[in-house]
């Protein structure tokens, strides 16, 4: 496209160089085009993100507009210029570098990136600042992704020759030789004369050698320390072999050893009096690890420090609690740490494809001993966090991530690390098709097992039996699938309250509305089945639901698998009650127009028969739904009336009306019997009639007397002039509620208490999939929106149970701080499992460790309890902080991953895998 001319553009921004639509255009094209050639060293600049939402509001972007009020272009002001300055954490630049940034910032809730020519285009139109630039980089080795970094390191230079500090920036996919130049540049010094020494936590941990390293892999962390020593007289200073700290185990390396004997013993340690989790592993083995590395604090041997294998915390390397939470909860899991404090070395797999070549595996369990060995208050995960950064891009960097997303990568990715399977066989998933459940249960897990069977998979992982049923042909698939963890939903985030006002067809009632319970991912039928049971609705009728939007009908929803997603909350939704053969009817919309010739109120539909449409029945019918709000005053002496039928001054509805002899109790205060319905409309005067068109435009009076073509869907509008108020009550056709008003029903949902039990049901519920999750009918050859429902089947050693708090959609992000009141002790999920014959193990389950989750969505922090236990007794683990905790203050609002393990029935023996090994019946 071509893009305007931006030379006559006034500095002063008073003048309007393109038109909104003309910006957005060109914004457009501009970032279709950078993201297309998107490469590694690509620009983009941060924008404010309360500006970008004020100018997409200008521009008119689409997504912005999808809640606003239907046909209604708003116009909206000019933005200003653009301001940063929120975001920056202080003016004064770093040595030659951009910016500062405000620590903890969200994309997408403080800022937006956008690429480099945009920004030229909007700094063009509308001036302002400061400039905010980013570089794209290339992360991740078996998948790479490219991201804009838009924290880089921070780095923070001593000189040993004055003790003087500088801080830069510097890509952490810079090398360490591009370190070096910045370094030797900015202080004037031959780089053969200056060594930079890993300073973190101003200990001298090791010497940037590797010049081709990255910074990230060197395990520099964001503001940390670097120490610049200078060689004088071609000697180095006299103290580069000791630390400040004066301790001899200072220069140990950082990076994991890949040898057997690392990886087979658990460390050898002194104390032999400690007590705690794993003490029968760690003694008695040959090897031993330094007492003091990079990664650790000191040892306390004044005598005042306990044991503490189990109790070392770990340091936070710029919003990694997320991280910090995952791991304590793990390493605190009985079979994970027994497993990894002996030795595991033979079954490292490393020509596992879908795995990371043992290093992960390798990377953690150095890390799970370090944190059993005994004597250290904290340690920095630096190592682990390099081997995260590697092969899971997506956590790189230091912006706030989820812990159980880190959590289901590390079970994932350990068990692939340590799968004992080195040739997984091709088999071919299929359905039941009939196989008894039991059988065909015990041949998926057979299947799971042929190609993945490793220590995950022992303790983490069970198996749950997935039912599909078609809504249109009612083909039923059943398929039996492993688990890792259980993700359940809170009852509040599955359910949808919904509220419709239902208005008669013949005019047997007045409007009311009703609010109903359905699925989030329920359709239109669900909508009518609800509403039906509560209005107490006839055999002989049916619901036709219809949006209502500017005092006409907008839509109708005949669709009954229509999605309700479709519908928001701000929109109006009607039911009308209609004869449930209305489609051998003619439908009849009346709308309502004020003398000055503005539409109001709700529209009311009827229905006529096909036969004959005259003005006549057109007028007896609108009277006849209208009866319902007439007034005491207006309605006629009983001895005035005449019925139609005599007279024949208007139509029989006996073609329409509803015969069925169920009432509600209700009925007695808002309903009136169709004689009298008729006898009041025969004893009022005429109305003022048109037919119109589906927008109330077009007007063609109606006579009595005058025939009407007939057609699908007959509009008339009728005038309302002081004479109708006073007859008819038309408070009853205005202010129709919405859908869902925020904030109604606020206090009693906060007040509904929710139990684990009951997100387990929710989870186990029966519901519709999403409209985003359609499956596949083998029967109907088309994706359809099925009925879905889980039960458990296996259930595993631990169970890892995530509460959903986070939900996500293309508008709204929303967290929620509901309190899940779960059980400590003795949570037994017997009657939750369907397969009993073949469980010998007990359902019973202890709560072991908790991930916990505080503040606000995008941020917050991560924190974890988790109990030792020999000595069965609570710790929290807030970074490098532990402390002891009451076992009842561990149940909060903050819970997010709950960790619990079976409890073992002594009184049975196990036989599931006697079972299912002579159980070799294939269906």
């Amino acid at each position: 496209m071509t893009i305007p001319n931006s030379e006559n553009f006034l500095s002063g921004g008073s003048s309007l160089p393109c038109t909104p639509e003309e910006e957005k255009e060109i914004v457009l094209e501009l970032t279709r085009a950078a993201e297309a050639n998107q490469k590694e060293g690509d620009l983009y600049y941060v924008v404010s993100q309360r500006w970008w939402r004020d100018w997409q509001e200008y521009v008119g972007f689409d997504r912005f507009r999808e809640h606003s009020s239907k046909g209604h272009l708003s116009i909206l002001s000019r933005p200003g210029r653009i301001d940063n300055s929120k975001l920056v954490l202080n003016r004064t630049d770093t040595e030659g570098n951009e910016l500062d940034l405000q620590r903890h910032l969200q994309e997408g809730e403080d800022y937006t990136l956008v690429p480099h020519e945009v920004w030229k285009k909007l700094l063009e139109w509308y001036k302002g600042g400061p400039e905010l630039p980013r570089k794209v980089i290339s992360e991740g080795v078996i998948v790479k992704e490219l991201r804009v970094e838009v924290y880089p390191l921070c780095l923070k230079i001593i000189d040993a020759r004055d003790d003087s500090q500088r801080t830069i920036r510097i890509s952490r996919k810079a090398s360490v030789g591009e370190l070096y130049k910045i370094v030797c540049a900015l202080l004037e010094l031959e780089q053969s004369k200056a060594r930079i020494w890993d300073y973190y936590e101003k200990s001298k941990n090791y010497i940037l050698t590797n010049f081709d390293q990255t910074l990230e892999d060197a395990q520099l962390q964001v503001d940390q320390e670097i120490l610049l020593e200078v060689q004088r007289d071609g000697i180095w200073p006299s103290n580069f072999n000791t630390n400040p700290t004066g301790n001899e185990y200072a220069l140990v390396p950082l990076e994991p050893s890949r040898s057997s004997i690392t990886i087979a013993g658990g460390p050898t340690l002194s104390n032999s009096n400690s007590t705690g989790f794993g003490t029968h592993l760690l003694q008695g083995n040959s090897f031993s690890l330094p007492l003091r590395d990079a990664d650790g604090d000191g040892i306390l041997n004044n005598g005042s420090k306990v044991d503490g294998r189990g109790l070392t915390g770990l340091h936070n390397l710029g919003n990694t609690c997320f991280m910090n939470s995952a791991i304590q909860c793990l390493v605190h899991t009985p079979p994970v740490v027994e497993y990894f404090l002996k030795d595991y070395s033979d079954e490292i797999n490393e020509e596992n494809p879908l795995g990371m070549q043992g290093e992960l595996a390798i990377a953690f369990g150095e890390l799970l001993r370090k944190l059993w060995s005994s004597g250290r208050t904290s340690i920095a995960p630096r190592a682990f966090k390099a081997k995260l950064a590697r092969f899971a891009p997506q956590f790189s960097g230091y912006n706030q991530h989820d812990s159980q997303e880190l959590l289901a990568f590390l079970l994932d990715g350990l068990h692939e690390d340590l799968n004992r399977v080195r040739k997984k066989p091709y088999i071919e998933a299929r359905d039941a098709d009939g196989c008894p459940d039991q059988e065909f249960a015990d041949e998926c897990w057979k299947n799971h097992k042929a190609r993945n069977d490793s220590v995950i998979v022992d303790v983490c992982q069970g198996q749950y039996k997935s039912t599909l049923v078609c809504p249109v042909c009612s083909k039923v698939s059943v398929t039996f699938d492993p688990f890792m963890y259980l993700s359940l939903p809170l009852p509040s985030t599955v359910t949808r309250m919904m509220t419709v006002t239902i208005f008669s067809g013949d005019g047997s009632s007045l409007p009311m509305p009703f609010t109903v319970t359905l699925p989030k991912n329920g359709c239109c039928k669900d909508l009518i089945r609800a509403l039906s049971t509560s209005c107490c609705l006839k055999s002989s009728e049916a619901l036709l639901l219809a949006e209502v939007y500017d005092h006409r009908i907008y839509r109708y929803l005949e669709n009954p698998f229509e999605s309700l997603s479709s519908i928001k909350d701000e929109e109006h939704i009607v039911a009308y009650r209609v004869p449930i053969t209305h489609d051998k009817l003619l439908r009849l919309e009346i709308m309502h127009r004020r003398t000055n010739k503005k539409l109001i109120g709700t529209p009311l539909v009827t229905y006529l028969s096909k036969d004959s449409v005259t003005g006549a029945n057109i007028h007896a019918a609108v009277s006849a739904v209208l009866a319902p709000l007439l007034r005491a005053k207006a309605f006629p002496p009983m001895n005035q009336v005449k019925f139609s039928k005599e007279n024949g001054g208007g139509p029989s509805l006996d073609s329409i009306v509803l015969t069925d002899d169920g009432t509600c109790s209700s009925d007695k205060d808002i309903s009136t019997s169709n004689m009298e319905l008729e006898e009041r409309a025969n004893g009022l005067p005429s109305l003022q009639l048109a037919l119109t068109d589906e927008k109330g435009v077009s007007r063609t009076f109606i006579d009595t007397d005058s025939s009407v073509f007939p057609v699908s869907c007959i509009r008339v509008l009728m005038d309302w002039s002081d004479r109708e108020h006073e007859l008819y009550d038309f408070s009853f056709l205005e202010d129709l509620p919405e859908v869902f008003k925020s904030g109604f029903m606020l206090k009693k949902t906060r007040q509904e208490a929710v139990t684990l039990f009951s997100c387990l049901e929710t989870f186990l519920k029966e519901e519709p999939l999403g409209p985003d999750d359609m499956w596949y009918c083998p029967s109907c050859k088309e994706h359809r929106q099925a009925t879905k429902k889980l039960d458990l089947w296996r259930l595993p050693e631990i169970l890892v149970v995530h509460l959903k708090r986070f939900s996500y959609s293309r508008f709204l992000k929303n967290k929620l701080d509901t309190f899940v009141n779960f059980p400590v002790h003795n949570l037994d999920l017997s009657k939750y499992v369907k397969h009993r014959a073949v469980g010998p193990h007990s359902y019973v389950y202890e709560l072991y460790a908790i991930s916990n989750h505080y503040g606000g969505l995008g941020g917050g922090h991560y924190s974890a309890y988790a109990t030792l236990i020999e000595e069965d007794s609570w710790y929290h683990f807030a970074d490098s902080h532990v402390s002891p905790v009451n076992e009842d203050e561990i149940k909060t609002s903050a819970a997010y991953v709950l960790f619990y393990r079976r409890v073992k029935d002594d009184s049975k023996m196990s036989v599931e895998e006697t079972s299912s090994s002579t159980n070799s019946t294939s269906c």
